[in-house]
């Protein structure tokens, strides 16, 4: 029987998901469930892991009901998560020693703290690609080992293993304890340069390395899992802004793309040779096919769909996020209003965690389509940013920039966004590229798309936004949204 469709498992930071995709890259059916945030104290953040595989599996059998859909059906399982959150469970009763901690978790800040004080930050960073923050995996599994009874114990004796939740639905779904390239080069842990766990780095955060999973291409069959009622091949693990890159078919050197969520990911493809940053972004890997490796650049920015669910909540001056659209189209532009929401500080570049948000330009004319449109604006300010700052380290200009997630639906924000950039920027029709990027790489594994060349016919552009400011609009606007961040930054010093 003829294969129709390939599944993919979206897990994500609040929902599990599951999508089923065609051969022309159409969704033909999704899943979705939330799940519980716990927050043990402020600034911490945990997860079930049981809770996660069971929302998961469960939406991928709700998905095909949808469908109609049987496993024979299937030609293959791709898997796409949150990428740092940790988990540690037994090898062998499979149970988890402790709830999952968080990407988003800052309970190990001061281990970060007391690895720069050792001098280590350096090497870090010259071994991952990666800055020493809270944000990644291998603090977090420091602090299982020293905070759960027995742990360290138990991981000396080879009995517990680590992965992210990549690695934690595989092992459920197949009984294997791998992880793929783009989720290794997350961790802090891995080696992107020699492509290995880092013994240097493993001593320093006393981690064992027998806890750590065996690291495999990000396409190819690992296993055949029985969980969803028959044999199905599991393809693909890839970390969720790696999907997103390779769902919008970005597979040559300086193609790129941008994800607006609640904050948004900026990513490069710098191609087989991993670019250093010196200007505070992070170097990753993108994906593993065969035995061939690319690489990409990536900033993050804390705040941008975030500051429309604060005019909306906070300062009621929107009903939903939908309508803040019209209410900006109100105004031809600002009028001089800037807002920085450096509400937890500002990501990529600056990464100052010192910095809050400020509105600067506020005048007694200012009204309420300003600072709805200022809000906006500040989402593709703070990507300007991080693309500038790209050029920097990898001496070269984007030539176009596509884009996906929530907000991209925004077509004044898009606009804004290409002016901003002086590039053209393209949106999809499908804006569930993470899931599709997943799906794309499993069925590159089984031959459900033949390679690369067959995906970018599948590929679809909705609209194209093209600049339209003049060279002196776009250095002007740029002037006024950098006097805002300085202000930001200098209010605190």
């Amino acid at each position: 029987m003829d294969k129709r469709y390939v599944l993919a498992f979206d897990q994500g930071t609040t929902s599990s998901r599951s999508l089923l995709f065609t051969r022309d890259g159409a969704i033909a059916a999704v899943s979705q469930q939330e799940f519980e945030q716990i927050y043990p104290r402020p600034g911490w953040v945990e997860h079930n892991p049981v809770t996660i595989w069971e929302t998961q599996i469960a939406t991928a059998r709700e998905v095909m009901a949808k469908a109609g859909a049987t496993p024979d059906d299937i030609a293959a399982v791709g898997i796409t998560n949150q990428r740092e959150t940790a988990v540690v469970w037994e090898r062998a009763t499979g149970k988890p020693i402790h709830n999952a901690i968080v990407w988003q978790c800052r309970r190990t800040t001061e281990i970060c703290e007391q690895l720069k004080a050792d001098g280590l930050e350096q090497e870090f960073r010259a071994r991952t690609g990666l800055v020493v923050d809270a944000y990644f995996s291998g603090t977090k599994v420091n602090w299982l080992l020293d905070h759960v009874d027995g742990a360290r114990a138990q991981a000396e004796h080879g009995e517990l293993c680590f992965g992210t939740i990549d690695s934690w639905l595989l092992f459920n779904l197949t009984g294997r304890h791998i992880t793929d390239y783009s989720n290794a080069s997350r961790t802090l842990l891995y080696n992107i340069y020699e492509r290995r766990w880092d013994p240097v780095l493993l001593d320093a955060l006393g981690i064992p390395e027998s806890m750590l999973p065996e690291v495999v291409p990000t396409s190819e069959v690992y296993a055949e899992t029985t969980a969803l009622g028959g044999s199905i091949p599991v393809a693909s693990m890839v970390g969720d802004q790696q999907a997103a890159l390779f769902g919008q078919a970005a597979f040559n050197v300086k193609d790129s793309k941008n994800t607006y969520g609640t904050g948004c990911f900026l990513l490069i493809n710098t191609g087989s040779e991993p670019v250093p940053s010196e200007h505070g972004l992070l170097t990753t890997i993108g994906w593993g096919i065969g035995g061939e490796v690319e690489y990409a650049m990536e900033g993050s920015v804390f705040i941008a769909g975030a500051v429309v669910q604060w005019l909306r909540d906070e300062l009621k001056l929107i009903s939903s996020a939908a309508e803040s659209e019209a209410i900006a189209a109100e105004v031809p532009d600002s009028n001089g209003v800037y807002l920085v929401p450096a509400f937890t500080g500002l990501g990529a570049p600056w990464w100052d965690m010192r910095a809050r948000g400020t509105i600067t330009g506020l005048t007694r004319g200012s009204n309420r389509a300003h600072i709805v449109r200022a809000a906006l604006e500040s989402i593709s300010f703070q990507i300007g940013d991080v693309a500038r700052t790209m050029k920097k380290d990898f001496g070269e200009d984007m030539t176009e920039l596509r884009v996906d997630g929530g907000a991209s639906a925004n077509n004044l924000l898009m606009q804004h966004q290409a002016d901003v950039l002086g590039v053209p920027v393209v949106r999809g029709e499908t804006l569930e590229t993470t899931a599709l990027g997943a799906a794309y790489l499993a069925g590159l594994a089984v031959g459900f798309w033949s390679d690369k060349d067959e995906i970018r016919k599948v590929w679809k552009e909705d609209r194209r936004f093209l600049p339209q400011w003049s060279e002196d609009q776009r250095q002007q606007a740029l002037a006024g949204w950098e006097d805002a961040v300085r202000r930001t930054r200098s209010e605190l010093g």
